[in-house]
């Protein structure tokens, strides 16, 4: 079995990872309520999507 000759040093380790990061999704805000929301889903605050309401959302507030 193959070992390397020379350790890999942390600068070229680092070097090689650099796109092995994890990047923020894509966010909007809820025309009707203004709640940030990822796009193509149903808010959860307000339950609207594409100026339908889709689901029953329960107030806390109310109670």
């Amino acid at each position: 079995m193959a070992v390397p000759f020379r350790r890999t040093s942390k600068t070229k380790k680092r070097m090689r990872r650099t796109h092995l990061k994890k990047e923020v999704g894509a966010l909007t805000k809820c025309p009707k309520c203004g709640a940030t929301i990822r796009p193509h889903r149903a808010c959860t605050k307000c339950g609207y999507y594409k100026n339908e309401e889709v689901i029953k959302v329960q107030d806390n507030d109310a109670e």
